[in-house]
């Protein structure tokens, strides 16, 4: 039987209602730079990291990938309840870590130091702590732990798997850019692809192009974001979504697009690269995260300095 988490509720932090709000669950090695302690825990063990942590409980940790997201999803929440203060539908951080509260302790000071708006921390002695993420309402789960992000895709939540990335000054607004298939789409288009090549596919896409496309696990993600995007105009919206797909614009552009007007998704910008690589457009775009399933554009998207997260 698992062993029950153990949670800090952040009282500096005004709570959401999990019912209303977009809730992400961040571990701390998404949120913070904790690479050094990591070495540290795998190669001398849980007590040698533990130790380390309630030594240096006062001394702050680096920020980490997900750093600029978060915290820029604080700026959205602010402007938010400048329109209306009794908005519920507002982003939720909660940081779940297999630390115990003891060595969690250095987690929250960090979090207070950089003012981060952080409402739980759940520190989960327990192996898969993702079997807590639909207790709390979690629409995104981001870790650095390959094994947890497949868990909470098996559970039905929208997860992907941050890389170690030098995190960038966070800049306004928050800006979140997607892959089409296997990551916003279903994967059918690829299938095909795989079986019968680009060809294959374009007669697919051709006879296909009056039928929505399969949501794909990030979908229920990017809804919700576009949910809280609809309260603002366009032109004074602090959200900006992206969609960056290796489809060509001109034979498989066009199934995406009515696609994404049958499930009422506004997307600020569409880049069809047909094949082309994605890190010089996500240069220009700099989001805060960018969701893909392919390994080689994780790659290309770090290498322009782009926070990713890859989506297995």
């Amino acid at each position: 039987m698992a062993e029950p988490e153990s949670t800090v509720i952040n009282t500096d932090v005004k709570q959401k209602d999990p019912s209303e709000a977009l809730v992400i669950a961040v571990t701390t090695r998404a949120i913070f730079n904790l690479e050094e302690e990591h070495k540290l825990y795998l190669e001398k063990g849980k007590e040698a990291y533990a130790r380390h942590q309630q030594a240096n409980h006062d001394k702050p940790l680096p920020p980490g990938t997900a750093f600029a997201f978060v915290q820029v999803a604080q700026y959205v929440n602010e402007k938010i309840l400048e329109s209306n203060p009794a908005e519920k539908d507002l982003f939720d951080i909660l940081v779940l870590s297999n630390n115990s509260p003891e060595s969690g302790v250095r987690i929250i000071n960090s979090a207070k130091h950089y003012a981060l708006e952080i409402s739980k921390f759940c520190f989960v002695s327990d192996e898969d702590s993702t079997q807590y993420l639909k207790s709390h309402g979690v629409k995104l789960f981001l870790s650095a732990d390959r094994t947890d992000v497949c868990n909470a895709l098996r559970r039905g939540v929208s997860a992907a798997l941050v890389f170690h990335q030098e995190v960038q000054a966070p800049s306004i607004p928050l800006r979140v850019a997607f892959d089409g298939d296997a990551v916003l789409f279903s994967d059918e288009t690829d299938q095909v692809f795989r079986e019968q090549g680009l060809e294959g596919a374009v007669q697919y896409e051709r006879a296909m192009e009056a039928v929505p496309m399969g949501e794909g696990p990030m979908k229920a993600f990017a809804m919700h974001l576009g949910k809280i995007r609809k309260m603002f105009s366009q032109e004074k919206s602090p959200i900006r979504t992206y969609l960056v797909t290796a489809r060509g614009g001109r034979d498989m552009g066009i199934r995406a697009i009515k696609t994404l007007r049958e499930w009422g998704l506004a997307i600020d910008e569409a880049f069809f690269m047909d094949g082309a690589p994605k890190g010089p457009i996500l240069a220009q775009i700099q989001p805060h995260i960018f969701f893909d399933d392919g390994l080689h554009n994780i790659q290309g998207a770090q290498d322009v300095g782009v926070p990713s997260a890859w989506v297995p």
